[in-house]
């Protein structure tokens, strides 16, 4: 052989880009293995039911023959091959498909499988519809305890406005001891021995923060004519009655 012109177009065009041998070694690998698996699936020996379905299946294909007793007695009642069955030709053509089993389960276990199925999926729909409902009682929930806790903030605060103007009121009528002690503010600082003996007096009254708040109003408007949500001191009974809407917030509202 001649030796190779290393300035030929055939050497020129070789691609001699680094790492370029490693991938063809990988391509070629890999041919190889997609080959020896090719060879592998048509040396393997077929099973015994890959040859009864083959068996089968090329029967159930294959139309029926003359020797067929079957078919022999359909053509002496003037049957023809391709034609439907009936006096009017309005039956099937084809054979009913054989539908062949082929697991060792029992009759009816398909129809338990798909049961059980629709079952388990039912029982998770079921859980996810209580779960959803446990969320949204448990948001219902919180709202409403929320809302009440607002109302119970608000209502403290009219009770110490509340208490605030009596106190200054009963005191421009010179009067020094309120008519009951949660009428008037308590005050920061005070000695211990009072400080029991207003507890003692607090028990003793049991009484909730809307109760004070409704006993404190009609305080007001009867023994100083003043309203705590019109912020207003009227001069008599009849003028606070004619004037004011109401003796609750609402009514003002």
């Amino acid at each position: 052989d001649e030796e190779e012109d290393y300035m030929s177009d055939l050497f020129i065009k070789q691609d001699v880009r680094p790492g370029l041998p490693m991938v063809r070694r990988m391509k070629e690998a890999i041919q190889k293995e997609e080959k020896q698996k090719e060879a592998n699936e048509k040396n393997r020996q077929k099973s015994l039911k890959e040859e009864e379905k083959e068996r089968r299946d090329l029967v159930l294909k294959s139309a029926l023959g003359h020797e067929n007793k079957g078919f022999a007695l359909l053509q002496k009642m003037g049957y023809k091959s391709g034609q439907a069955l009936g006096k009017s030709g309005e039956g099937i053509v084809e054979p009913i498909p054989l539908n062949i089993k082929t697991g060792r389960s029992g009759l009816g276990h398909e129809e338990l499988k798909k049961r059980k199925a629709e079952e388990k999926l039912e029982n998770y729909r079921q859980k996810l519809h209580m779960k959803k409902q446990a969320n949204e009682q448990a948001a219902d929930q919180f709202r409403v305890r929320f809302k009440n806790k607002q109302e119970e903030r608000k209502m403290e605060g009219d009770l110490r406005k509340s208490q605030r103007a009596c106190q200054q009121l009963d005191t421009q009528k010179d009067i020094d001891v309120p008519k009951e002690t949660w009428y008037w503010l308590e005050p920061e600082e005070e000695d211990k021995k009072d400080e029991e003996d207003k507890e003692d007096e607090c028990t003793s009254s049991d009484l909730s923060v809307s109760e004070k708040l409704h006993i404190l109003t009609a305080y007001l408007r009867e023994e100083h004519f003043y309203c705590i949500w019109c912020g207003t001191t009227y001069e008599d009974s009849e003028d606070l009655s004619s004037n004011c809407p109401g003796d609750s917030a609402a009514d003002h509202d």
